[in-house]
């Protein structure tokens, strides 16, 4: 009898996940989905807008630590500024379905952040990308394809002396002219906290 209840429910299971919908996401070399998002001042970000341009996507959560360690060391505001010198646009996501344009307004101004946070209060752009964690990264190239997603270096921990930046990796060889070398990751930090 026990051996009956655990092959129905281990099979009621296996069903479950037949069924499921396959997860949104992108595929790197192809291009990135267009979108529309009102920032944290309530003006509309297009991708669009920035067509011919390299662009950097960054999901952010401020109450996720992994968001929180990198703020404190600065590594998105030193990228954002150092790329944006040369020509690219950094884009923040929220997708916290519990954070508005205030709560956005709030951490950017608390942070002096020279890019806009934007508001995905429903999830639509998170789901799209198939954003996983806070943080997740994508680098999009100037003709629109996804040159690059996953994590922001290969130090999770935040204990390492010199950990490898992904993202800067990434973007040093697309203004070189270069292919990007690592062009996938497993992204790492908290997950992104979905409207349900």
């Amino acid at each position: 009898m026990l051996k009956t209840m655990l092959w129905t429910v281990t099979m009621a299971a296996v069903a479950g996940l037949a069924a499921a919908p396959a997860a949104a996401g992108v595929e790197v070399g192809k291009a990135a989905p267009a979108f529309t998002l009102e920032d944290e001042a309530g003006t509309a970000v297009s991708l669009a807008d920035f067509k011919g341009k390299v662009v950097v996507l960054e999901w952010l959560n401020p109450d996720c630590p992994f968001v929180q360690r990198h703020y404190k060391a600065g590594t998105m505001k030193s990228l954002a500024t150092t790329y944006g010198a040369k020509g690219v646009v950094w884009l923040t996501v929220n997708s916290t379905n519990y954070m508005d344009a205030a709560a956005n307004a709030k951490f950017k101004q608390a942070n002096e952040l020279p890019y806009p946070i934007l508001v995905d209060q429903e999830g639509t752009v998170g789901h799209l990308y198939g954003a996983q964690t806070t943080p997740h990264m994508y680098v999009i190239d100037a003709d629109g394809t996804l040159a690059y997603m996953g994590a922001i270096d290969d130090d999770p921990r935040g204990g390492g002396e010199q950990p490898q930046n992904y993202v800067a990796a990434a973007l040093d060889e697309l203004l070189a002219g270069k292919a990007v070398t690592t062009a996938e990751t497993t992204p790492y930090g908290c997950s992104v906290k979905y409207k349900k």
